[in-house]
């Protein structure tokens, strides 16, 4: 008889919300295996279902009863358990007794510290059947649920009311309540393809009888690659592409047990309206995917995924069409309204709100934006009126009615209205662009306008809130401080924009200066560029660049960000070479020795005091490189400044062979000391290379 098998668990309830269902199902899968792991009961696989109306765990092989055990007690040492004439004392009897033996039965073991009395006994395993109920109960208070429901009379709370319940061990029903709901052996089939029970012998049995009895496709993952296909199916019969956003696949799987894809029509009327209004219309309210031609533009139809195969889809078809056409005469009408005037005469409409409380409106906002805008566009070489334009109207298609209805369309509409009202196309683009990257990965603004404007924006919104004494705390960011701070690094370090970061937290700050708004002091500015530092890190962290790399740039303080990328990575490159190890280790007994050191640094080197030839060996190599590298670190060319420094390892160690550093002379220990200042002084030009954990 196999001393392993399957275990199930599945919960019935309402529709589940579809936007967290597959967070719910991974988050209830790995809890089941923490569980697992803590009472230690083997298994071979994990699998999580989610639709609509279940959550469920299949366990396969998973041990029918824990292991047993050998439980030991160590009691008194045998010096204290027995006296002089052999008989046990007071403290081995109440051992003894505590353990429900005789002192007979207690054993000896030795040890370092001598010899203990211990009492063993043989733990049974208890039965998977008398812990499944516990683990899963406590897996599902586990779940990410930000606010849980109760139903009925009951007190039980979950994120939706619950319905049944199933648990199985094998063939063996679980005996189990949660949720005021005893554990039973059928679970339920399609709402309304299958409404009735369905009897499961078997855990292995839940996925296929669902399938084909119940019409229900429980693995979400599998459900997911459905929809893709059918979707992709459809949108092929219809001469185009359907366009899948990975986020919507989601919710579309969530929200259907049987998906059915179909197509619907619309009115090639409403294609005179900008293609990304219509899409939001239909994929925001109606979770429709769009179609398109091979040039990427809008066809005049939609995918729809119907959670039941019916006999009519013709009739399901039409209802489709019938709803989405209103949301479509909307976004008509909405761009009609909004085109009836240029997107500067929104400009006033700003004074009338406030973006925060004590950093004042809109319109002040996209003024300070607009004046740093232009600051960033001149020293990268751009046009400044541009930026300033751009920033004056960054803000005003906020008050469109089509950026009213649909919010996600910011930027995109200031594009359109811009390009139609005939301004600059740099500056129409940058309208768009200024909320790039919107997330991980995002695309970055293209052109120097646009970087302009993102920066400013960002910039302006970070130093702002700090000035306010309202930094991001915990999971609390309301105003996304930190996809702003990782927005502006991306785009300086990856564009390769020549610009320092503190002088431009400094303008930013001077900017809500000139408006008398709030107070900006050094150590306002001090905090926002420790928090962008600490944004740094973590964009380097995800990079695979190690710790030790990062906190040896970050050491130099280094306040331009394409330069810590360039030393970033000339420190990275240098540490690949066999050189590397020793330089390490010498930086870092020189910098200790320095620190050493009373009052002020030894400087100047007396080359007639160099009396050993090891320091004379080492201040020739040091001066001739100096004139070498100089003008590399000076040309932030720290590659190959590192590259040459590294021939000075053999003097370097040959050094500390032959020379005591710390002589009993005064004058020569003090032009050892300077000597060994000027090596480390040109390797810090760089990065702190005593930082480096190097093998």
């Amino acid at each position: 008889m196999s001393d392993r098998c399957d275990f199930l668990f599945e919960l019935g309830t309402e529709e589940l919300p579809p936007k967290a269902l597959r967070k719910l199902g991974e988050a209830l899968a790995s809890a089941v295996r923490d569980g697992l792991k803590k009472a230690v009961l083997d298994y071979n696989e994990v699998r999580w279902y989610a639709a609509p109306r279940r959550l469920a765990v299949h366990v396969t092989d998973l041990m029918k009863a824990q292991a047993d055990t050998m439980d030991e007690r160590r009691g008194p040492a045998v010096t204290a358990a027995f006296d002089d004439d052999g008989l046990p004392t007071r403290a081995v009897q109440g051992f003894a007794k505590s353990c429900g033996v005789e002192v007979e039965a207690l054993e000896t073991i030795e040890t370092e510290k001598g010899a203990w009395l211990v009492f063993r006994s043989a733990k049974k395993g208890r039965q998977s059947s008398e812990l499944m109920a516990a683990i899963v109960e406590e897996a599902l208070k586990q779940l990410p649920i930000p606010r849980r429901m109760r139903w009925g009379s009951s007190n039980a709370e979950f994120v939706r009311p619950v319905h049944w319940l199933v648990m199985l061990l094998g063939e063996t029903l679980v005996d189990a309540t949660l949720f005021g709901i005893k554990s039973g052996q059928t679970t339920r089939g399609h709402r309304f393809h299958h409404p009735d029970t369905l009897y499961l012998a078997e855990p292995a049995a839940y996925v296929p009888l669902l399938e084909s009895e119940g019409r229900v496709m429980a693995d979400f993952t599998a459900r997911r690659e459905a929809v893709r296909a059918q979707v992709m199916a459809v949108a092929v019969g219809l001469g185009g592409k359907a366009v899948i956003d990975e986020a919507l696949l989601d919710e579309v799987t969530g929200m259907v047990e049987w998906p059915v894809a179909l197509a619907g029509n619309f009115e090639p009327r409403f294609l005179e309206v900008p293609q990304e209004a219509l899409i939001s219309a239909m994929k925001g309210h109606q979770k429709y995917f769009h179609v398109v031609n091979d040039a990427g533009e809008l066809m005049p139809h939609f995918i729809t995924v119907s959670n039941i195969a019916s006999s009519n889809m013709d009739v399901v078809r039409e209802g489709n069409e019938r709803v989405i056409r209103p949301r479509l005469s909307d976004a008509v009408f909405f761009w009609r309204q909004d085109r009836k005037q240029p997107l500067s005469a929104l400009s006033s409409r700003l004074e009338r709100v406030v973006f925060q409380k004590k950093l004042g409106t809109l319109k002040e906002k996209s003024m300070r934006v607009a004046a740093l805008s232009a600051e960033i566009a001149e020293r990268l070489g751009g046009d400044h009126t541009l930026a300033q334009q751009a920033g004056e109207l960054s803000k005003c298609d906020l008050m469109t009615e089509m950026v009213g209805e649909f919010p996600e369309l910011q930027g995109i509409m200031g594009r359109y209205y811009a390009t139609l009202d005939g301004v600059p196309a740099e500056v129409a683009s940058a309208l768009d662009q200024q909320y790039m990257p919107r997330f991980a990965g995002d695309e970055l603004p293209q052109n120097v306008i646009a970087q302009s404007l993102a920066i400013a924006d960002k910039l302006d919104t970070l130093m702002g809130i700090f000035a306010i004494g309202q930094p991001p705390t915990g999971d609390k960011d309301p105003f996304a401080l930190r996809r702003a701070a990782l927005g502006v690094l991306r785009i300086i370090i990856e564009k390769a924009l020549p610009l320092d970061l503190e002088e431009l937290l400094e303008h930013g700050a001077a900017q809500y200066r000139s408006q008398d708004k709030v107070t900006v002091s050094g150590e306002t500015i001090e905090q926002a560029f420790n928090f962008m530092m600490d944004r740094l890190r973590g964009y380097y962290a995800d990079k695979g660049i190690s710790r030790d790399l990062f906190e040896a740039v970050l050491s130099r303080r280094p306040t331009a960000p394409r330069d810590f990328d360039r030393r970033l990575r000339a420190v990275a490159a240098f540490r690949q070479l066999p050189q590397a190890g020793s330089l390490a280790a010498a930086n870092k007994r020189i910098g200790n020795i320095l620190k050493k050191v009373e009052g002020d640094i030894p400087v100047a080197i007396d080359q007639a005091l160099l009396s050993e030839a090891s320091e004379q060996s080492l201040f020739k190599a040091l001066t001739e490189l100096t004139d070498v590298v100089t003008p590399l670190f000076e040309a932030g060319d720290y590659t190959a400044a590192l590259t040459e420094l590294a021939s000075l390892q053999a003097a370097v160690d040959q050094f500390f062979d032959d020379v005591m550093v710390m002589a009993d002379d005064e004058a020569i220990r003090n032009n050892r000391i300077a000597l060994l200042h000027g090596l480390h002084s040109l390797f810090m030009r760089a990065a702190d290379l005593s930082r480096l954990q190097v093998a």
